[in-house]
């Protein structure tokens, strides 16, 4: 397996984000190298989503988003919970994907506290980093889709469309 190039991420959101089920999170914890099979995402699609953080503008919480693909975009919610999403596209048009959770870990805190991924990761470029990286793996898998999580402030079209993708446990 091969680390993702900066042309993977650098793609329309709505592409990446299906693209990343199945894949393999890695990430390089004091020396020991975990590996982890993404197997559930949601994509937020720029300032016209008003399920996405970007909605009001670009702001010193967004901005990352702003950057081209393959950059982490890393939040806390709640007081504590860390949020690990994944910048898409060219650049200028904030789009990112929320990783909600790999193999071992079901839930994007859990995944976070157990990978260690905090707000020192915010920026971190996929591409280059030594911490923590994406590599390809051999097969597409089969996909559901289904309406994001927790968006129910955003109203509709944005909390019904089916931009949640989960890897098929039938396959």
């Amino acid at each position: 397996m091969k680390k993702l190039t900066r042309e993977f991420y650098c793609r329309d959101v709505l592409q990446v984000a299906p693209d990343l089920i199945g894949k393999v999170l890695v990430r390089n914890l004091n020396g020991q190298v975990l590996r982890h099979r993404i197997v559930e995402a949601e994509a937020y699609r720029g300032e016209e989503d008003d399920a996405c953080h970007a909605r009001f503008g670009k702001t010193n919480r967004n901005s990352v988003m702003y950057n081209a693909g393959g950059c982490a975009y890393v939040y806390l919610i709640y007081g504590m919970y860390w949020m690990f999403n994944i910048v898409t596209g060219p650049g200028g048009d904030p789009q990112a994907v929320l990783i909600r959770g790999v193999d071992a870990y079901p839930g994007p805190g859990k995944l976070t506290r157990a990978l260690a991924i905090d707000k020192s990761f915010y920026g971190e470029d996929l591409v280059t980093s030594g911490r923590i990286w994406i590599e390809s793996c051999a097969e597409q898998p089969a996909l559901l889709l289904t309406p994001r999580i927790g968006i129910g402030y955003a109203g509709e079209p944005w909390k019904s469309i089916a931009w949640r993708y989960i890897l098929d446990p039938r396959g």
